[in-house]
């Protein structure tokens, strides 16, 4: 009796490994393998298509964002289109829920992320950077009618930023700074800046932490540059990288070759003084 027991438990055991092999292989995965070939380095896929596709938020100016014709233009758009013509290869942009952006980096929905993308502890546990590139400061914008003019004035105050953007970490990391200050010490949050800019320009905001290239861009363009106050200090200025797949190490090594390259030969300054001024 005892053996029938065994015979019916192994036989048991070996329809669910085959099952479980089977499962495996309808999901593309080889047995005693836990990666997909989207744990693999990309470089020659995306060499032998000619092209790559890159994650932004199409509204984040100067770095990329759609023109009145609606083509996406910008620092980054730029640079990146530069780097990629070096190399023989056509960049896809493709517009992302920034708050989405290493999901779909990292399930192979886009090959890098690339627009104003600054480096934090956080984001360093779910992608690799490139060599930083672009030095970005954070600053609060407010309506110079607010009469804000130092951060400790935001005290009982309202404040929006972009979800999951480099605004809301530098807030939650440095209370003292700004976040003491605000109503509730909680800020509105946003999934992109130029929603927050209309709150703040129909006063349903008091300020927004945002990247000052950003700020004095938006708001040279909408030709209201001077009814607002930007006010610089306290948070430390971000480092602009290109985020890549943990896997994709030729990726990472070829942009960063391109982007030494880039700044030795005056190309960088080009692109700075254009967009920046």
């Amino acid at each position: 009796m005892k053996k029938n027991k065994k015979i019916i438990i192994n036989s048991i055991i070996g329809i669910s490994f085959a099952g479980a092999i089977a499962l495996l292989l309808i999901v593309g995965l080889k047995p005693g393998n836990s990666q997909s070939s989207g744990k693999k380095d990309q470089w020659s896929k995306i060499e032998k298509k000619k092209a790559i596709t890159i994650g932004l938020d199409d509204t984040f100016v100067p770095m990329g964002f759609r023109d009145s014709s609606g083509q996406i233009v910008g620092f980054d758009i730029d640079l990146a289109t530069k780097v990629f013509d070096n190399l023989g290869i056509k960049v896809k942009w493709q517009p992302i829920d920034w708050s989405m952006k290493e999901t779909e980096l990292n399930t192979g929905n886009i090959d890098a992320i690339w627009n104003g993308y600054t480096k934090t502890a956080d984001r360093a546990k779910k992608v690799s950077f490139s060599k930083p590139y672009h030095n970005a400061p954070l600053a609060l914008v407010v309506k110079k009618s607010s009469g804000v003019t130092k951060y400790s004035d935001m005290k009982g105050k309202t404040l929006g930023l972009q979800t999951q953007s480099s605004a809301e970490t530098a807030l939650a990391d440095q209370p003292k700074i700004l976040k003491q200050y605000i109503k509730d010490q909680t800020a509105v949050g946003y999934d992109t800046f130029d929603k927050a800019f209309a709150d703040l320009n129909a006063d349903r905001l008091t300020g927004i932490l945002v990247d000052e290239d950003y700020a004095r861009y938006f708001l040279k363009q909408q030709g209201t540059l001077d009814q607002y106050q930007i006010i610089d200090g306290g948070f430390q200025a971000d480092d602009d990288v290109v985020g890549f797949r943990k896997s994709d190490k030729t990726l990472q090594k070829k942009v960063n070759e391109q982007l030494d390259k880039l700044k030795k030969d005056g190309y960088m300054k080009e692109i700075e003084n254009k967009c920046f001024g």
